[in-house]
């Protein structure tokens, strides 16, 4: 194999790594626009998929005080009936004009927190029909190509919970939604044994980020970590309207 291939992978795997143990989501959407330039479009979304799970597997276990499967759970039995839809979009080559969708909605969201002079007023909600929409929007994207995170992320920002609260929600999903992507992309025949040698490469280095990035979690303020999420965001939104485009 390429050395400069391996050296691709292995950047990528630790980056996405700490982004997922610091931030709980975000493997995909950093890793996806390093991880395209130097192998074939057709492996990069099963090994994102293979390397995202073994991220959220170390931050889940590192941070098992922040985690609720209880308040996860409407979002994961949504999320589920959306994997196979965004798997199908892979199999079938349309994943490109949702991409750009989500990639423009990322960025205006991000840029309107931003400029906001004063506090963005907060969405509030009863009932759990809306976490049960933006699950089943989520496992549409993580079974597009493990973009199952950004949604739930944005909406309970929007919802005004507390960093914590929100963790405590969207990474058991992103956990439950990348391992049944998983699933779903083995079904489809698309975790071929390139990408397993490739994982094997990718997932120890992977795990190594993300315990450097629970290591930075437990350091940061609430404050500090909404801007560093929302610059997560605006960065996500960016890469992919590129990836898209491109």
């Amino acid at each position: 194999m390429d050395p400069m291939i391996l050296i691709t992978v292995g950047l990528g795997a630790f980056v996405g790594g700490f982004i997922s143990g610091f931030a709980g989501f975000g493997f995909a959407l950093v890793v996806s626009g390093i991880w395209f330039a130097a192998l074939p479009a057709y492996l990069v979304p099963p090994l994102v998929v293979l390397s995202a799970t073994a991220g959220q597997l170390t931050g889940l276990a590192k941070l098992a005080k922040h985690i609720s499967w209880p308040k996860a759970w409407p979002l994961i039995w949504a999320g589920i009936l959306g994997i196979p839809i965004g798997t199908a979009l892979v199999a079938y080559g349309a994943p490109e004009r949702v991409k750009l969708i989500v990639g423009v909605f990322l960025i205006a969201y991000t840029l309107w927190q931003f400029m906001a002079r004063r506090s963005v007023p907060q969405i509030r909600v009863t009932g759990l029909i809306w976490d049960r929409i933006i699950g089943f929007l989520g496992g549409i994207l993580g079974g597009l190509a493990g973009l199952s995170g950004a949604l739930p992320v944005v909406w309970y920002q929007m919802r005004g919970l507390h960093p914590a609260e929100q963790r405590a929600r969207y990474q058991p999903y992103n956990l439950a939604i990348l391992a049944l992507s998983t699933v779903s992309m083995l079904a489809f025949e698309q975790l071929t044994s390139e990408v397993l040698r490739l994982s094997l490469v990718s997932m120890p280095i992977v795990i190594l980020g993300a315990l450097a990035g629970v290591w930075m979690y437990d350091r940061v303020t609430a404050k500090g970590f909404k801007r560093a999420v929302l610059t997560l965001l605006l960065f996500s939104g960016i890469m992919i309207l590129v990836q898209s485009l491109g």
